[in-house]
């Protein structure tokens, strides 16, 4: 794999080596031994799959609150969809900024956030699949959430043509409380 830290510390691009022969190609999506030598400390204990009919599907923003943060590492296994993390962390020097990257089937990028970063992600074609590992089982009473065009984050979303398709807690969610 090839570990691209973005501007947040410890969010990574990642892109997977390639293996090609006569029959296609074999490429690794995760190695613990190649996180451990980037420095990255992750037990991954559930993997969950998230299927949008519609582009234009918003699907945050979310987080964990403390001690339960969910590192997560996000690949979109069929369509595309711009996945945004946030730096949540009050003492990071990139509080508050955001990275949008594009995974897409075809690209086989993928996105790791660790557990003090809000992550969303809109669906960029109908008939999209993410599938993302997280660190920590989903605990309802830790399950947070602020609003996907909070300005105190400014996250440049990009344009749908006939409006965004939210679930009503999603459309919802206050600001982030600074």
């Amino acid at each position: 794999m090839i570990f691209t830290e973005t501007k947040i510390r410890g969010v990574y691009v990642l892109d997977p080596r390639k293996f090609e022969d006569e029959r296609g190609f074999f490429a690794p999506s995760f190695s613990a031994r190649e996180f451990a030598e980037c420095g990255i400390a992750c037990n991954f204990v559930e993997n969950n799959i998230s299927y949008s009919v519609s582009r234009g599907t918003l699907r945050g923003m979310h987080y964990q609150a403390a001690p339960h943060g969910q590192a997560k590492l996000v690949r979109c296994t069929r369509g595309a969809v711009f996945d945004v993390a946030v730096d949540l962390r009050a003492d990071s020097p990139t509080y508050r900024q955001w990275v949008g990257v594009e995974l897409t089937a075809e690209n086989r990028r993928l996105l790791y956030l660790p557990g003090d970063c809000g992550h969303g992600f809109q669906t960029l074609v109908d008939d999209t699949e993410v599938f993302y590992m997280v660190s920590q089982p989903y605990v309802p009473d830790s399950g947070r959430g602020f609003r996907w065009d909070d300005p105190a984050f400014g996250v440049e979303w990009p344009e749908v043509v006939g409006g965004r398709v939210l679930l009503k807690r999603d459309r919802e969610y206050s600001d982030f409380k600074l």
